[in-house]
């Protein structure tokens, strides 16, 4: 099909017509992803989703069948059949499925994954010219489509087998899926979203922005809805109405969800004393803290942490 003749519509009037969940419902990866992550959609169905956080992981997917629409921060792609997409951990994502079809495979990968033996990949990565908000959907022909599914298949037959020599075998088919992917080269057309949902997504990049907890003595500077509204220049009332009407959630719930899933991430990826996460998250004291936690997840940090892999896992 011609570029010019993909269909096109305004985002608000694509989520009355089609959206059969709340639009944009937020989902974080879970906080025990392995360093390397691959599925078949064939038994991983795709979910609608939001992922407005920093991910830690550099995503990719291939689309066999189905459609679907992905925003990624303010561009807009309406993909099917014959797309690859890649995706950057910095960057606010969403996904609405638009067929009940659905086919093809996704990965995750983590920095960690290529480290001490793989250090050139993740260069590769870091300088992959898609992995870029404004270029980041390829369309492919039938036989690169053909090449990159049978790149998946074969990395997907390695991470579930035994071969000690796995990771090496991992690592030649995503190179040559990014190179089978790079010479396809022609991305898809994008249409900017929009004003009202660059709103969200402005907000979501500053809820983000203040989640910067590297080390113990950072400290969460986190703002009221009515400062992060001052901050978007508009009024606290019709930012609130904005968000809640896409996502479901009034920015004080986004905050609080983003602060508890913050607070889960450091119970379970480091070593520090609660009373230090505490300190870095902005709370008067511990008490706060455990009080806060337990009202929003019904458990301790304590049992929670317990209950949790070891951060080695993560």
């Amino acid at each position: 099909m011609d570029a010019s003749m993909i269909p096109r519509m305004e985002l608000e009037k694509f989520a009355h017509d089609e959206y059969k969940v709340p639009l944009l419902n937020l989902e974080h990866y879970p906080l025990d992803s392995k360093y390397f992550v691959i599925q078949n959609r064939d038994n991983y169905p795709v979910k609608d989703y939001i992922s407005p956080h920093r991910r830690k992981f550099y995503k990719i997917f291939h689309m066999t069948a189905g459609t679907g629409v992905l925003i990624i921060g303010l561009h807009r792609y309406e993909m099917g059949p014959n797309e690859i997409a890649f995706l950057h951990p910095d960057e606010i994502m969403a996904w609405q499925t638009t067929s009940e079809e659905t086919g093809g495979h996704f990965c995750l990968i983590h920095p960690a994954y290529f480290e001490h033996d793989a250090d050139h990949v993740l260069h590769l990565l870091r300088q992959y010219p898609y992995f870029k908000p404004a270029n980041c959907v390829v369309r492919l022909n039938e036989a690169q489509s053909a090449n990159i599914n049978g790149n998946f298949e074969v990395m997907l037959n390695e991470d579930r087998g035994d071969n000690v020599d796995k990771k090496q075998a991992i690592l030649l088919q995503l190179q040559m899926m990014l190179l089978e992917a790079q010479r396809a080269g022609r991305t898809r057309p994008e249409k900017t979203v929009s004003e009202g949902y660059g709103y969200i997504y402005r907000f979501l990049s500053l809820l983000e922005s203040a989640f910067k907890v590297q080390q113990r003595d950072s400290i969460v500077k986190l703002k009221t809805a009515a400062e992060f509204a001052d901050q978007l220049h508009v009024h606290p009332n019709y930012l609130n109405s904005l968000v809640k009407s896409h996502t479901g959630k009034t920015l004080r719930e986004h905050i609080q969800d983003r602060l508890l899933y913050e607070a889960k991430s450091l119970l379970v990826q480091t070593d520090w004393d609660i009373s230090e996460i505490s300190d870095g998250l902005g709370f008067s004291g511990q008490a706060a803290f455990t009080s806060f936690f337990r009202k929003k997840a019904n458990l301790s940090p304590s049992v929670f942490r317990k209950s949790t892999l070891a951060p080695a896992n993560i």
